[in-house]
């Protein structure tokens, strides 16, 4: 990612601007593989803008492990089947968690072996806890980094996990849980970093028909069919932050159509940022999706994000223009995502003259005057969004890496261009 990216500031406040942003990747992503085990074809609704390459990616493993899928405009045709796939199946999960979480476990339904890939980085964050899950539960699995070579049957029981790295884990049992003989009980052990996942998972499986029983951190899937369902995919929440952060530096207001930013139970759990940027002195009213107001001055918080961690680049940016200093804790399962994000936020706040200090599990951001400067996304497209949004306020700020954003938000950069006529 060398690409150089100079962002064209705005510096004035933003008029009722109205934007829209891709459909949810986490439930896209669910839906697709629940969507392959369904009994009969499902109809995955995505809307008129890209979804990103780790859409496209949990798209291509469902076809590599022989499943039927049909691109049609903004939809996607999945023909579901609970029979067990070709052997010799390859999925190259590209720089997608998802995609290869969610394929270990798909793919180890079946008898054939699978081989999973993935970028560079992708190759360097965790998955062993889900790799040894699987072996437990009867698969020959090799190694515990990608690439790894998946054999199955895998079958039904009981099984613990660790939840202090990623939910992924424990959401790509739950997904094929259903299709397992006598069902599964998941025991989530220790600390759970973004819970609100596992409830959207949870939620996406009842809606398709499956008992699911939750007591704390033991959930229950009931063996049965998965309904196939015609779904609208609705509006990303997590990208809904950028604009929503653009309101906030600038000042004006910024609603943005097709999302539902409401804290509830199976909701998407970043819709908490909206709570946290109101939190700072913005209004936030729900109405015709989120609109987000800034007319007075920031003010610096003190909160926990383990719940929705992948909204702390864009509270970060925004803690840049605050009257007082921010600390976000709760974040240090994000230093294996994409980047090193606390490192890698903090070094692009410092690179702009600002004052970050980055913790084991923490951010402090302190109020100070920004400059012109080069932020180093390093292959992030949270960190490139981010700091795209603090150039519309801060001249002379270019992202180094800014085409990350095509993994997520392909047309981020045309969403900027709305906000600044």
């Amino acid at each position: 990612m060398d690409d150089l990216r100079p962002i064209t500031p705005i510096r004035r406040p933003l008029v009722d601007k109205r934007v829209r942003v891709p459909a949810s990747k986490s439930i896209a992503n669910r839906e697709l593989v629940l969507s392959a085990i369904a009994d009969g074809r499902s109809r995955l609704q995505l809307g008129p803008l890209d979804p990103g390459d780790d859409v496209r990616a949990m798209i291509e493993a469902v076809i590599a492990l022989d499943y039927r899928v049909e691109r049609e405009d903004d939809e996607v045709v999945v023909r579901g089947s609970p029979a067990s796939r070709r052997a010799g199946a390859a999925i190259d999960a590209r720089d997608a968690g998802t995609v290869a979480r969610f394929g270990a476990a798909l793919a180890a339904l079946g008898s054939g072996y699978v081989t999973i890939t993935g970028s560079p980085r992708l190759r360097e964050r965790p998955i062993a806890p889900l790799l040894d899950a699987l072996r437990r539960l009867g698969a020959t699995v090799t190694g515990d980094r990608l690439p790894v070579t998946i054999v199955g049957p895998i079958r039904g029981g009981e099984i613990e996990i660790a939840g202090n790295e990623s939910s992924q884990f424990a959401s790509a049992l739950l997904l094929v849980a259903p299709r397992l003989e006598g069902g599964l009980r998941v025991q989530i052990a220790g600390a759970l970093v973004s819970a609100p996942f596992v409830d959207i998972t949870i939620t996406s499986l009842r809606r398709r028909g499956v008992k699911v029983d939750r007591e704390g951190n033991v959930i229950t899937v009931q063996p049965g069919k998965v309904h196939a369902k015609d779904l609208r995919i609705p509006g990303d929440l997590t990208a809904a932050t950028y604009p929503a952060a653009a309101a906030a530096v600038l000042g004006g207001s910024v609603t943005v159509e097709g999302v539902d930013a409401r804290v509830r139970p199976g909701n998407q759990g970043d819709a908490r940022f909206f709570e946290l940027v109101a939190a700072m002195g913005c209004g936030v009213s729900h109405r015709g999706g989120v609109t987000v107001r800034r007319v007075g001055e920031l003010h610096g918080i003190r909160a926990n994000v383990r719940d929705c961690s992948d909204v702390f680049p864009s509270l970060a940016v925004v803690a840049t223009q605050a009257s007082e200093a921010t600390e976000l804790t709760g974040i240090g399962h994000t230093r294996k995502q994409e980047s090193d994000r606390v490192k890698v936020v903090a070094d692009g706040i410092n690179a702009l003259g600002g004052r970050a200090q980055a913790f084991a599990d923490a951010i402090r951001v302190e109020p100070a005057p920004l400059h012109d400067g080069i932020v180093d996304a390093c292959g992030d497209h949270r960190v490139a969004m981010a700091f795209s949004i603090l150039g519309l306020q801060v001249p002379g700020v270019a992202i180094k890496g800014a085409g990350a954003v095509a993994k997520t938000f392909p047309q981020f950069y045309e969403m900027i261009a709305e906000l600044s006529r």
